[in-house]
This record gives structure tokens, sequence and C-alpha cells, in this order.
């Protein structure tokens, strides 16, 4: 059996060991000094650390697209310019393919598969869609998402790599791609199944990514867009890709085009067309664009409007006739006028203003109710002044002459005599007194449509009739049956704006002629939107023409008011715009490509 220690052996082995202060306990000699001399050199090495200068922090990677984030419009243009060319070079991939088969609608995809509970996917159905990238998130190099848009809608595309099949790698499908690049989406419907919310976001669950077409220009960011007006109507495609509201601008002017040629077409008219060069500029008191043409070395006049050849028509036998088509006039640009615009006009044999009136208030009314559900619409002018436009009939009726009367205080001469030098002077005593201005020449028919702009047409707001015009200022109306001097016409003002101009069509050959004539001592007088006289529409008259009521409305201006722009520029797709002096490099220039000869182009 072992030796039992003795009280003495334990007291000298207690003696020999020596506290460690640093952690309480009793060691040997040889120990401690080497825990000693172990903490002497750990002290060094935080003396040292603390002394030297702080590492930089590692920079953190960021992604291609971050990266060019910060390079301006013009570096980007140029960097992603030589890169699609490159590409162009290698066709690896090929930036440009001919075709890719589309057989999803995006609009039809969100409809039909909304009802994807969270999580649920339907892997067995196959879609393909095309559309533009909006945005491009990664997380990580193994999961993309894109939000794509077509035909006004948008989805999101969920890109996994362990989804991605065909010949390219995940990787290779994904790296070319930037923001407005236009791609292809094979794959399949789902609802995500996000762990931050309850609810998934339905999406296509991407098989493939094909590059279309690349963006070769760097879209406006997302969060402050493309709002600078000029350049929206100079880049007509570019607006239209950034902003849904101008889209909607569009789409609603065709549905109401539409609506419109249904109308007409539903009632036996007969949609036609007629020339945009003419010898002669009439159907209207404007100033006309004047063209030429060479092989008959001859002056042309760019149609005002339509309205002598649709008449000559029914002449004919066309007994309803309308044409929906572009006039031109040379005349100012401003908020609701632009060198060409669209009109629609019919004629229609055995009707007078009368039935016009009717057909225009049930026209428009329908019209505003298809477009807009119902008859109440809103609009606000530039000044900032909102209008509650009440469109349904029956529409409000103004007497021209009677409304003037009342509102400058002064009778004015019988109808018979509007056209006379003394109903001139009248008229000039007249702007003196209500200190209005019109520029010369001062005809009378200016000076009466001039107090008209004043005094009666800025009071209406809902739709209005303005009726009794003088027969001096409608050379194309039948004389009025009860008011000698007047004509049987009417206009349509909407927030003191005219839409519409219709009257009783003069059919008689003689009277023709006289008006013409009128019209002639008008432009002698230095009114260069008076008529000529147009011997061809004339001697069509002596044929007959049957009493027949005659109407054209401003489809622009009509846009105008339901989509509440106070800017024409904004219902037409390309305003007339000054040119604009700046130089920039095609994107052929920066990587060089020189264009190829063409078979039968001479230099």
């Amino acid at each position: 059996m072992p030796e039992e220690s003795t009280p003495s052996a334990t007291a000298d082995q207690l003696q020999n060991l020596h506290l460690d202060e640093g952690t309480g306990e009793r060691v040997s000699k040889t120990e401690l000094k080497k825990r000693q001399k172990q903490r002497a050199q750990e002290e060094k090495k935080r003396e040292k650390a603390a002394a030297a200068p702080a590492k930089p922090a590692a920079p953190k990677q960021s992604s291609a697209e971050e990266a060019e984030k910060e390079l301006t419009p013009n570096q980007y243009f140029e960097i992603r310019s030589r890169h699609i060319n490159r590409l162009r070079e290698t066709k690896n991939p090929n930036p440009y393919p001919h075709k890719f088969h589309v057989t999803t609608d995006l609009r039809d995809f969100l409809r039909d598969y909304e009802s994807l509970k969270t999580g649920e996917q339907l892997k067995d159905v196959e879609v393909r869609v095309g559309g533009r990238i909006y945005t491009k998130r990664s997380s990580g190099s193994k999961l993309v998402f894109y939000d794509i848009r077509a035909k006004g809608v948008k989805v999101q595309v969920m890109c996994q790599a362990q989804e991605a099949t065909g010949d390219v790698a995940f990787e290779a499908q994904h790296e070319h791609l930037r923001r407005g690049d236009i791609i292809g989406v094979v794959g399949y419907p789902g609802r995500t199944n996000p762990k931050t919310r309850s609810e998934g976001e339905l999406s296509i669950f991407a098989r493939q990514i094909i590059l279309l077409t690349p963006c070769l220009h760097q879209l406006p960011g997302e969060y402050y867009g493309f709002k600078d007006q000029e350049q929206r109507y100079r880049q007509r495609y570019l607006d239209l890709i950034m902003n849904d509201t101008t889209r909607n601008i569009f789409t609603t002017r065709a549905n109401m085009i539409t609506y419109i040629r249904n109308y007409f077409d539903s009632r036996d008219f007969i949609e036609v067309e007629t020339p945009m060069m003419n010898a002669i500029a009439g159907g209207a008191t404007a100033k006309p664009f004047i063209t030429h043409h060479n092989d008959l070395n001859m002056d042309l006049f760019m149609r005002v409007a339509p309205e002598l050849y649709l008449k000559m028509l029914v002449v004919g036998g066309l007994e309803r006739v309308y044409e929906l088509g572009r006039q031109f006039r040379n005349e100012g640009i401003d908020l609701t006028h632009n060198p060409e615009f669209t009109t629609c006009e019919f004629y229609m044999a055995y009707a007078d203003v009368y039935d016009i009136m009717d057909m225009t208030e049930e026209l428009v009314s329908g019209l505003v109710t298809h477009i807009t559900g119902g008859h109440q619409t809103t609009f606000h002018a530039q000044t900032g002044e909102e209008y509650q436009v009440n469109w349904a009939k029956p529409w409000k009726r103004i007497e021209m002459i009677p409304a003037l009367e009342a509102a400058v205080g002064e009778k004015f001469p019988a109808g018979p005599e509007l056209h006379s030098d003394e109903t001139n002077a009248f008229l000039k005593r007249v702007l003196r007194k209500m200190n209005v201005e019109c520029t010369p020449p001062q005809t009378n028919a200016r000076m009466l449509d001039k107090l008209v702009g004043e005094f009666i047409e800025a009071t209406c707001v809902d739709p209005t009739f303005i009726t009794g015009h003088p027969q001096m200022m409608s050379p194309l109306a039948k004389y009025d049956r009860q008011h000698a001097g007047l004509c049987e016409r009417f206009e349509a003002f909407v927030c003191k704006k005219e839409i519409v101009n219709a009257y009783t069509e003069l059919n008689d050959p003689f009277d023709q002629r006289l008006r013409f004539e009128e019209q002639a001592r008008q432009k002698a007088q230095g009114d260069d939107e008076a008529q000529l006289v147009d011997e061809n529409f004339c001697q069509s008259l002596e044929y007959g023409l049957p009493p027949t009521g005659g109407w054209g409305m401003g489809i622009d201006r009509l846009v105008m008011f339901l989509t509440d722009r106070y800017s024409i520029k904004e219902v037409l797709a390309f305003p007339f715009m000054k040119d604009e002096q700046k130089e920039k490099k095609t994107a052929a220039e920066i990587v060089g490509v020189e264009p190829q000869p063409e078979e039968g182009i001479r230099k």
C-alpha cells in the first residue's frame, strides 16, 4: 500500500508555490515566469496596435449596375455602346435576334393567374412573354429579380440559378442585361413565398432570359422619373417608356376616334379621303402653308379644311360623308393651337343646322359617357382654375348679337348692315369703349369675332351653342330663314374654347359666288385668312347640292378636355417643336461603324 503524505511534506510544497495575481492561482515559480512573459508580449502587441494607424475598411463589393449609376449619361452611353458592339461582333449572345415567339399577353397573365395562392406554382404551364426591363435587383449570384413592362402593365420576373435551362449558363443570361433592355422570358406562373410578408407577388419564374434588344441609353432614375416638359415632347418614345399617364392619353385618344367612327358608320355615313394639297386654300378662313410641285412647277396649298371636297361628293350623290384627318394652318402656336391638327367633318344631305345641333349633343354626350363613365368631368386651366363640366344634353344656347348688345350696352346695326363701312366705324368705337384690342386688319368680321371672344366665349364653361352669326363671318353658311343678314350657323364652346363649328350649307351658286367675292374684298384689305374664289366648287353647286347640314369638330381639343390637359402638345404624339441645336454622337460614331454602300444611291 502507498505511503501516506505527512503534514510537513504538504507545507513544504505550498511554500514553493507562488501567487499568480492575474488569475489568483498558486503556481510554481517556473509557470509563473512563463505566464508573466506571455502577458508582457501581449501587452506590447496591444500597444503597437493602438499606435498603428487604423486600416481602411475593405470596400464593399458592388454590382456592375450599381457602379454604372455613378456614370454620367454620356459616359454610360459610350461604355454601353462599345459593350453591345462587341456582342454584335461575337454574337455571344446576338444582341439583336430576329425573332422571339411570344405566347402570353402580360395583361392576360395578370388576369388569369391572379387567384394563385402564396407559394403556389404551376410548373407545367409555360409562358413566353416579351417586355422592357424597368428594374433589376440581385440577391447574390444565384437569384435575380426583374420588373418588366408591356401593354401598359408590370410583372415581376424571378430568376433562380437552379431553374435555369438552355445552352447559356445562368450568369451569362443576366450579366449583359440592364434597365431599358427588351427581353424575352420563358418560364411558368407562380406566386412568391416571402419570409417578411404574408402575401407573395404574382411572378413569372424564369427558366430562360433572352436579350432581344439592348437599350444603349441610361434610363431616367425611378425616383425622379422623366418630367422635363420640353424633352418629353421631343423624346415622346422615352416619355411613353417612363410615364404611364402619357400612354393613357393616347389610348384614350384612340378610343375616342374609334367611338366617333362607329357613330357615323352606324348611321350610314361613308368615310372618305380628300386631297391634302390644293390649288386654292378653301373651306375655312385660315392662313395656309405653301408647298411646290416640281414636275408641274406650281405652288400648292396644304389644306386648311376638307369642306369643299366633301360637299362636292354630296353633289355627286354620296349623301352622308365624313372624314377624319389632318389640317394645316400657318398660324400661331400656343397652348391650344398646333400648325397641324386633326378634325372630323361630316356632311349630311336633307339635314339643317338644327338637326346637326341635336346630333352634336348626342354624339359628344355619348362619347363622354363612353370614355369617362358619366357626364361630369374636371378640367384644370393653365391658370389653375378648375372647371366642373356637365356634358349632359340639352346644352345651353346663346344668340350672338343680343348677347353682345347686353355685354357692351350698345344697339348693333341691323343684320343686313353688318358688313357696311358704317358698321366698321361702329365696331371700332365699341372696341375703344370696352378697351378691347383687335390687331389689324380691322375688318368687320375680325372685330366681331374679337368681341365674341371677350364677352361670350369667356362665359362658356359647360357645353354651349353660340348661334346667329352674321353672314359676312360665314361665307359657306346658308342665310337665316328668319333674320336677314344672319346665317344658320352655330359654334359649340367648352371651357371657353371652341370644339365644333356647323351650319346649314349654302347651296345657292349665285349667293356663293357673291360670298366668295366679299371674302376676296377682305383679303384685299389685308386679311390673310380670307378665302379666294374656288371656281371648281362654284361649278359643282351649279349641278345642285341638296339641302345639307355640315359639321366640323377639333379632335385634339376634345381629347384635351377629356384627359384634363391644358396644352395641346400633351395630346399630340409628336407636336411641332423648334429645332434643337445640339450635336450628339451616335452609337455608330462612338464604336466606329462605317455605313455600308447601298445599291442605287448616288453620291
